[in-house]
């Protein structure tokens, strides 16, 4: 097990940690998104906070809940910054915060892990699907994340502004914000068979951009100061829900909790 021998101050940041989860989920306390990385992250004195934005929401209706979960946090902690992680399309959604609605004043550092910052030409390929099929199938999810406990779910725009145009245009529009620390990192499986729920798409996925996690390509992860793929030593790789411990299990040679805490240890020596 990791942080066994943790200090217990190893990831305690001078500001608070937002963690800004990926589509299709929503922060649960039971079943929590993130698994057992935020446990971690608090043995070694990280103070860990849920953005707790829609499960499809669009990127500027969940970049304004984003926003007023953090001035809640920063209010409650008496910090004047936070630190934003952010997995999957959650990057997208916290950049759009950061950038468009001033939550960049009060961000020290934003860290993105498997997000398609540069769209996904599988997801072009989905929308030359029929548009009423489209819409057809928004109608359930919608349905569904409203059950679930969204507020404003909208899966067609949400899913159709992940297209390499989309993306494209979001670049352009919305500049990465002066002050912040940018960074990001990209995971990869191995192969097909290293995660059974991401064999399909990750074979999809590798032949139209290559190396990727199952639903994210490495390439569509860089941006701002890319720090590298996480892979791990072995032959499985890391998939897009290993990234977010997804399976409460440690992959040979690479348990997650430890990038994360590696992560957070490095805000910290920054004197942040």
């Amino acid at each position: 097990m990791p942080n066994d021998t943790l200090p217990s101050d190893r990831c305690a940041t001078k500001y608070p940690i937002l963690l800004v989860h990926g589509a299709g989920f929503r922060d649960r306390t039971r079943l929590n998104y993130w698994g057992r990385i935020p446990k971690a992250l608090a043995r070694g004195g990280a103070r860990v906070y849920y953005a707790g934005q829609d499960a499809w929401g669009t990127a500027e209706r969940n970049a304004e809940v984003i926003c007023r979960r953090a001035r809640e946090v920063l209010a409650e902690t008496g910090a004047e910054k936070l630190h934003l992680i952010a997995h999957s399309k959650g990057g997208l959604d916290a950049r759009y915060a950061v950038s468009a609605l001033g939550l960049g004043e009060h961000t020290a550092t934003l860290t993105t892990i498997s997000t398609p910052h540069h769209g996904s030409r599988a997801m072009d390929l989905l929308c030359r699907l029929p548009n009423v099929l489209l819409r057809f199938a928004a109608v359930f999810v919608n349905l569904a994340c409203r059950l679930l406990g969204d507020k404003q779910p909208d899966f067609y725009h949400a899913a159709t502004h992940l297209t390499t145009a989309a993306c494209r245009r979001f670049q352009e529009t919305v500049p990465d914000h002066p002050g912040v620390i940018c960074q990001s990192y990209a995971c990869a499986m191995k192969g097909p068979l290293s995660d059974i729920f991401f064999w399909f798409p990750y074979l999809a996925v590798k032949l139209l951009e290559g190396d990727n996690d199952g639903l994210v390509s490495v390439r569509s992860s860089q941006w701002g100061n890319f720090r590298g793929t996480i892979a791990g030593p072995g032959r499985r790789g890391i998939s897009h829900g290993d990234a977010v411990d997804l399976r409460r299990i440690s992959v040979r040679g690479a348990d997650i909790r430890d990038v994360y805490v590696r992560i957070v240890a490095e805000l910290k020596d920054l004197g942040m």
